[in-house]
């Protein structure tokens, strides 16, 4: 660049920022401006979308992926990916249920138990990632069979029936109209967003999934961050598998079968980056609510299961496709 009396002449970069600020809002209201359509689609699609009754039950079949998906968020936003979770959250059911059923323990210490082995699941695999330098895809992905086969051995294979009365209104009652279980998901998510926002551990993990060595030289604890990262993701497994046990009015060691991808899809849908250093709560709700919209709506105009996996899909890799085209058009 030719030098003009010593001072760098200054290009003009209003037209692209002006252009950043309309992608960027694109990227950041994706999921919300894909949940208006949608529910400005099936209110026109099918009249009985709009029943108060049909938004309740949306709330309350969103519920278990809402909670998964926030623990998802922080180990996302952390450069990492858990596949377990799904099994986790079936591993804490089946030992609540075993635990309360066949050996009589009172509800609270069951309550306590399906916790901590959600918590020592997430310890375990943080443990063998952070100093084992083994990738998270790997780990997770072992442990998915892993938690599960430890769960088909612990009921020996069979559902566990005969779920105290408190567990089956956690997951199916209601608290002035209101499902108790997304009650729940809604206090998970404040205090998924707390962590993230307001807290050290928080900015730690903002910053070792933007750049590990630079958070490093920094002063953050690497180690220590990624295993408190799958500790919460754990103990959002073992609080989601209390609600799933009361909605199933059972448990049993398969289901958690599937639900690690809902709750990656709903990470993604919400606009975490999947590198990890960007993200947050908000976006997974949202992405959370879209999906829920978009197979109850599916549901409702009587389209295959089959299918509703096939839209999906399309919808998850699609916004993939746009938020990495956004990303390297616009340098976000």
């Amino acid at each position: 660049m030719k030098d003009l009396g010593g001072v760098a002449p200054k290009a003009d970069t209003s037209v692209k920022n002006r252009g950043m600020g309309v992608f960027e809002l694109l990227g950041k209201g994706a999921a919300g401006f894909a949940l208006v359509l949608l529910i400005v689609y099936l209110s026109l699609a099918t009249p009985s979308f709009l029943d108060l009754n049909n938004f309740l039950n949306i709330a309350r079949q969103s519920s278990i992926n809402a909670i998964l998906a926030v623990g998802q968020t922080l180990v996302i936003i952390a450069a990492g990916i858990d596949l377990s979770i799904g099994s986790v959250m079936a591993l804490a059911g089946c030992v609540m249920a075993v635990a309360v059923v066949k050996y009589g323990v009172p509800l609270f210490a069951a309550v306590l138990l399906a916790l901590l082995t959600g918590v020592a699941a997430g310890f375990l695999n943080g443990y063998v990632i952070s100093r084992g330098r083994v990738p998270d895809f790997i780990v997770t992905l072992g442990g998915l069979s892993a938690y599960k086969g430890l769960a088909l051995i612990v009921t020996d294979g069979l559902p566990i029936a005969g779920i105290p009365a408190a567990i089956v209104w956690l997951g199916s009652g209601d608290i002035l109209g209101i499902p108790v279980a997304a009650v729940g998901a809604a206090i998970v998510a404040v205090i998924g967003w707390f962590l993230l926002t307001h807290t050290t551990f928080g900015r730690a993990v903002l910053a070792m999934g933007g750049n590990q060595e630079a958070a490093r030289v920094s002063g953050i604890n690497l180690v220590r961050t990624k295993i408190l990262v799958y500790c919460f993701a754990g103990l959002c497994a073992g609080i989601a598998s209390i609600f799933m046990v009361g909605r199933l009015n059972s448990a049993n060691a398969l289901m958690g079968t599937g639900l690690e991808l809902s709750a990656i899809a709903a990470v993604v849908i919400g606009g975490t980056n999947l590198f990890g250093g960007q993200g947050g709560i908000g976006g997974t709700i949202l992405g959370v609510l879209t999906m829920g919209v978009l197979a109850n709506g599916l549901d409702l105009l009587n389209i295959s299961a089959f299918w509703q996996q096939v839209v999906l899909g399309v919808v998850i890799v699609a916004v993939v496709v746009f938020d990495q085209w956004r990303r390297r058009r616009w340098g976000m």
